[in-house]
């Protein structure tokens, strides 16, 4: 169990798997990123065409997604009166090698469903063509910039998409 105060003041605390004691599976071990170069190209080209740039955070990403791994804990003496229990882990925990990938399918999946494509040069920067314009968001594992004349909407279709969806503050750049 790992546990911060965040900037704002706010407890936060997550189970955190011991992934490094586990053999690494060099197929699932996966963590989207967008480059330097695609973040500030996204910044240019959202300013050249007078779009919005907003940047906020997928809270609790992992948990968003399942695991495939057999993952368990033996409750200890903080679990109270179920100490000693058998606890089976369904969701993806951080630490777990294969979170980030399975944590990257549940997204990409979801940008799909939105109408977003991946862009040929960054594989990282997704773009929904609205007509008028090219609406863009850049992945950075679970922080998203996004660039559009409503950025607003794209954030509460999120909201609908992911069950425990919180925007840690709509910032604009």
């Amino acid at each position: 169990m790992v546990c911060a105060v965040k900037h704002d003041g706010r407890h936060k605390a997550r189970l955190v798997a011991g992934g490094h004691l586990a053999e690494t599976p060099i197929d699932s071990v996966y963590s989207s990123a967008v480059s330097l170069r695609g973040a500030r190209l996204l910044a240019f080209i959202g300013e050249l065409n007078g779009l919005k740039i907003w940047s906020t955070d997928i809270g609790n990403a992992y948990l968003e997604t399942y695991t495939k791994e057999k993952v368990y804990i033996i409750a200890g003496p903080e679990f109270g009166d179920r100490e000693g229990h058998v606890l089976i882990m369904s969701k993806a925990l951080c630490g777990l090698h294969s979170s980030g990938l399975h944590w990257s399918e549940r997204r990409a999946g979801v940008l799909r469903e939105m109408g977003y494509f991946t862009s040929k040069c960054e594989k990282d920067i997704w773009m929904r063509d609205k007509g008028d314009h090219y609406e863009h968001i850049a992945v950075y594992v679970d922080d998203l910039m996004i660039a559009s004349k409503d950025p607003d909407s794209i954030i509460k279709m999120l909201m609908e998409k992911y069950v425990s969806f919180q925007v840690e503050r709509n910032r604009p750049y």
